[in-house]
């Protein structure tokens, strides 16, 4: 029986985009998900198992990592795409912003690698984790600065779990820049976000997804994030 890839904050976006792509290739998927959409039917019909997390907190936490292991006796893969992008603001108190980003981005996904290292290893086949972290980690973010030090604060868990869970489990990250728009961006906004980058495009979800299976099929990256930017870094 192939073991499952468990697939954090699965219900839009690139979390849903691969999960698609697991199911269509046979690929048993464990799917979580904080805000219940049209697509958590969709993927429960394709053959999903779809668990609702509230990462928010660490009895959530807790709550989570108990019912995923009722579930499986293994995984295939961990993808950490869960998030959320909170800004400072005069309306917020940046303690309550900053500890959200770092539970969201930090707390959750530490516990679940520990948690979880012996369902990735009951297998007979390397495993992996991939952490989803941000293009605003090699630049920061002046609007965002605790989402962006809290996806710092993941991508250096990359490393140190690459180093804990070698040579079971490879462990990685994607670090994009724009992806895809939100149907609400003016077109003002989309001319402005284009230019950022070398290749000047919207690549859509497809880059991601292609991204993600590059890393899960490589039997010799680990410890690594991958710029999924178009080039931002050189403009």
């Amino acid at each position: 029986m192939t073991s499952p890839i468990l697939i954090t904050g699965a219900s839009q976006r690139i979390g849903l985009a691969f999960a698609r792509h697991c199911l269509e290739r046979n690929q048993p998927v464990i799917a979580t998900y904080r805000t219940h959409r049209p697509a958590v039917e969709e993927l429960e019909r394709a053959g999903a198992r779809c668990l609702h997390a509230d990462f928010a907190t660490n009895p959530g936490v807790d709550a989570f990592i108990d019912t995923l292991k009722a579930e499986t006796p293994s995984l295939r893969a961990i993808i950490h795409n869960a998030s959320d992008w909170l800004p400072e603001s005069p309306d917020t108190d940046p303690a309550d912003v900053i500890t959200a980003m770092m539970q969201i981005h930090v707390m959750t996904p530490y516990r679940i690698n520990l948690a979880c290292r012996q369902l990735l290893e009951n297998t007979d086949c390397t495993t992996d984790i991939v952490h989803m972290t941000d293009y605003v980690v090699e630049k920061g973010s002046a609007k965002h600065i605790a989402y962006a030090a809290s996806k710092a604060a993941l991508e250096n868990l990359t490393r140190s779990f690459a180093r804990l869970l070698a040579p079971r489990v490879k462990v990685n990250s994607v670090a994009p820049s724009l992806i895809m728009f939100n149907e609400g961006d003016s077109d003002a906004y989309r001319a402005k976000t284009l230019k950022k980058s070398l290749l000047g495009i919207e690549p859509g979800e497809g880059a991601a997804v292609e991204t993600l299976q590059f890393l899960l099929d490589n039997p010799y990256i680990t410890g690594r994030s991958i710029g999924l930017d178009g080039g931002r870094h050189l403009v």
